[in-house]
């Protein structure tokens, strides 16, 4: 997975801040974490695509989205109306809006969503919100995540092939899917 992501750091801001605005304005960092690669798994098993084009990795704790995890970490530096704009610096082990103001109804104010991005939003919201952090740990380790593999204290890359797999899709389905998002990469650097 040497090849650029599909990231959008904006749109994978404005998911978390939408996961944010549901829970009162903060959330335990490892709780966002595993609603933030739902809702992409989500994405990617409903639609074909992703919400934040966001590298999956399997991690000790779980499956993760890598760049959204730099980003709550301060390890990457943000664009303008990026992961600053609309995520304060973590707390310790928790995460919150910047300004709680800024979001009086997502649909209005989260406008790189489209509206199957927040219709996945609030469906991985109303089944998982209510959830503890450590019950959706334990949830992303089951066989509700097959393509986790337990990466022994390290980090692996999940290929989009191997979620499309455990997804239920045709290895013709995942080729033609993974072919499309190399094109999109593409266009992706020649436009920056």
């Amino acid at each position: 997975m040497a090849m650029t992501p599909l990231f959008d750091e904006r749109r994978a801001a404005e998911a978390a801040a939408f996961l944010l605005f549901r829970a009162g304005g903060r959330l335990p960092l490892i709780k966002l974490v595993k609603l933030m690669y739902l809702a992409e798994r989500l994405s990617l098993q409903r639609y074909g695509e992703p919400l934040t084009g966001d590298r999956l990795v399997a991690m000790p704790n779980g499956p993760v989205l890598s760049m959204t995890y730099d980003h709550i970490n301060g390890a990457l530096p943000s664009v303008e109306g990026g992961w600053e704009t609309w995520i304060a610096d973590r707390a310790g082990h928790v995460v919150a809006l910047r300004d709680e103001s800024k979001v009086r109804s997502p649909e209005q104010d989260l406008l790189r969503l489209s509206d199957s991005d927040l219709e996945v939003l609030g469906e991985i919201w109303a089944q998982f919100g209510h959830w503890d952090r450590w019950d959706l740990v334990k949830y992303t380790h089951s066989d509700a995540c097959p393509e986790w593999e337990d990466p022994d204290g390290s980090s692996r890359p999940i290929s989009y092939e191997t979620l499309f797999a455990k997804l239920g899709y045709t290895s013709e389905q995942a080729s033609s899917l993974v072919e499309r998002f190399a094109v999109q990469r593409a266009l992706n650097a020649a436009m920056s």
